[in-house]
């Protein structure tokens, strides 16, 4: 019984008919009808004109969009407990050819304006010191919370008067959006973002994800360096195809929707365990050691987290009766 995590969920059986779809005879690399199709399906997601770059993973997706937003001699400001420093072994440096990460703090894994501003006053404007020139932030985070309207653009407008590129680490950018009142635009270009790492793997996937650049400036430079980098697929009608499926009868919003609702039901029986509160489909649980293993011995699959937490994740795909066997045990620990 599975909650280790969303990365391990099957495909969509519409990702499936896709791919099966797009095995036919079209032209290589990205001058297929399926990527072809790509600027255009996003364009009316996010209500304005966009790039949608298809890759095959979020690492690459985040690399990607850093190496575009900020030069090898900048730093981008994230959270210490962001993917790209904690999960990503260096590939925003690798990407960027030598840009550093400059740390910041934040309850549940949220960078917030004044943050930013503690950081950039510690920074002197001389050659002596490395330079910020990028924010990144994830949403969902880290610890599965998601930033609201008023916090994005507030985050927009302390990257404006400090001069920095804006990217989101949207691996769970569809939990993000269903859990909360906002709309795609208005978490990303409206709030000043400039490139966003939109996750499907986690909601329905097989093996691709899309970069969504705001600013139509950074396309050629990003297409360049897919290439250089190795991603950019012989085949990638079937990369883009996934995607398609996902975007088509808003299949992406359903499947972060029931994901969403398992981890609910799970947040009603944790209670007061709860480390944070439940926005999205991640739960961070206090539970002992010895609670743990009662809960594994009763065949329930999750990760151990902070000393005394654990972590559980619910998938697009979840099983509810699995989820509600799960809440009876946590309740009769």
């Amino acid at each position: 019984m599975r909650f280790f995590s969303d990365n391990a969920a099957p495909a969509h059986p519409a990702v499936m008919e896709a791919l099966a779809a797009a095995n036919r005879l079209d032209t290589a690399y990205d001058g297929d009808e399926w990527s072809a199709r790509m600027d255009a399906a996003f364009g009316e997601l996010f209500e304005t004109n966009v790039t949608a770059i298809w890759v095959t993973t979020g690492t690459a997706a985040n690399g990607l969009a850093l190496a575009a937003l900020c030069p090898p001699w900048g730093s981008v400001l994230c959270h210490r407990f962001a993917h790209i420093e904690q999960d990503e072994a260096g590939a925003p440096g690798f990407f960027a050819h030598g840009a550093k990460l400059t740390l910041l703090d934040g309850p549940g894994a949220k960078v917030a304006p004044d943050a930013i501003d503690a950081a950039m006053a510690r920074v002197r404007k001389d050659v002596h010191q490395v330079q910020p020139a990028c924010l990144s932030i994830t949403n969902a985070t880290e610890y599965g919370l998601r930033y609201a309207r008023s916090e994005m653009k507030a985050l927009g407008e302390v990257c404006e008067r400090h001069d920095l590129r804006f990217h989101v680490d949207g691996a769970r950018f569809a939990n993000a959006i269903v859990g909360g009142d906002a709309s795609p635009a208005e978490l990303t270009w409206k709030a000043g973002v400039d490139a966003l790492s939109f996750g499907f793997v986690k909601n329905g996937g097989m093996n691709a994800e899309a970069l969504i650049l705001f600013d139509p400036e950074l396309a050629d430079t990003v297409r360049v360096m897919k290439k250089r980098s190795g991603h950019l697929l012989s085949k990638g009608r079937y990369a883009a195809a996934q995607i398609l499926a996902l975007l088509e009868e808003e299949r992406w919003l359903a499947n972060a929707r029931a994901a969403n609702t398992a981890a609910t039901m799970l947040a009603e029986a944790c209670g007061e365990r709860l480390v944070y509160p439940v926005e999205a489909n991640e739960l961070f649980v206090k539970m002992s050691p010895t609670e743990a293993s009662r809960l594994r011995e009763a065949g329930f699959d999750f990760y151990d987290w902070a000393d005394g937490e654990v972590r559980l994740v619910t998938s697009w795909d979840q099983d509810h009766d699995m989820v509600a066997k799960l809440a009876e045990a946590i309740r009769a620990l």
